[in-house]
Parts: structure tokens; C-alpha cells; sequence
């Protein structure tokens, strides 16, 4: 589910590129088997396009890497999480809508951040 915008996060990877991030991060724990996960896809690439360089985003399919999901008590997906280093400023659970995850990010986001 990753593209151009957005890293394709895994257990072996997540310590590197969210917990060490400079900037932000927005994680959507996700599996190729869940519809709603399927359905907020388009508005997690529209925010990784509009907040480029704000927030990164990422993907973790929690089928392929259970073992970070796990530690961030992950029971339902879609949920999307957002790091500022190795601190969760917020989570949503469920398909959002892309507005809805845009007044997420501003609202949890540092101001010096947007």
C-alpha cells in the first residue's frame, strides 16, 4: 500500500524511520484483507501529498510485521497513529475521512510543525 509518498513500514525498519524521525510521522496499521483499511487508502496518499514535508507517512500491513503493532496495542484497523519521535501524539481508529484526519493533524501537531 505504499507509494511515492508514502514508506512502507516494517517491524525491522520502524525504530529507524519513525522513532528517529526528525519530523512527524503518521502511521496507518493496516491488512490487505480489511475493506475499511481499503477505503481510507486514497485519503492517507491525498494527506501524505498535502502535509509533504510537515509529516511523513508511512504504512505498516500488521499481517507482515505484528510485532510493532503489537507493542502500540493495535486492536482495530484502520487505526493511524502519529509519532513525533518516539512520542504518540494521537491516534484515530477506523475509516475516517480524509477531513477528518487533516483537523487530526492540525489539532495534534505542534503549531511550528504546520
Amino acid at each position: 500500500m505504499a507509494s511515492q509518498n508514502i514508506l512502507e513500514l516494517t517491524d525491522q525498519n520502524f525504530q529507524k524511520m519513525v522513532l528517529q524521525s526528525e519530523i512527524p510521522t503518521l502511521v496507518d496499521f493496516w491488512a490487505s484483507w480489511c475493506e475499511p483499511c481499503h477505503r481510507i487508502a486514497p485519503h492517507v496518499e491525498a494527506i501524505a501529498a498535502e502535509f509533504r514535508g510537515k509529516v511523513q507517512v508511512g504504512t505498516m500491513d500488521i499481517d507482515q510485521s505484528p510485532g510493532v503493532p503489537t507493542n502500540y496495542n493495535i486492536r482495530s484497523i484502520p487505526t493511524l497513529i502519529l509519532f513525533q519521535g518516539e512520542k504518540v501524539l494521537g491516534q484515530l481508529i477506523g475509516a475516517v475521512s480524509k477531513a477528518k484526519i487533516e483537523q487530526f493533524l492540525n489539532d495534534s501537531l505542534p503549531s511550528a510543525s504546520i
